[in-house]
């Protein structure tokens, strides 16, 4: 059954194939996984709970979020 890609899906719902973890704690434990989806969305979860939603963002909000972290607007969460 094919379910469409909506925020908040059932990771397992991507498929497994495709998950890469470009950042990572210290400890080695807990990651952020990123899937880039055929649409070029991207999806991203929690590497501890890879059976939990998937929170899917769009290529220009995935944009904007990278763009602001360079610019130094997320400073204030370290």
């Amino acid at each position: 059954m094919h379910h469409p890609i909506r925020n908040g899906m059932p990771a397992p719902e991507l498929g497994a194939r495709g998950w890469s973890k470009p950042w990572s704690d210290d400890a080695g434990g807990a990651c952020v996984e990123v899937l880039k989806l055929d649409d070029g969305r991207v999806a991203v979860r929690q590497s501890t709970d890879p059976e939990g939603p998937a929170l899917v963002f769009t290529p220009g909000e995935v944009s904007s979020f990278l763009t602001g972290v360079k610019a130094g607007e997320a400073d204030f969460l370290l």
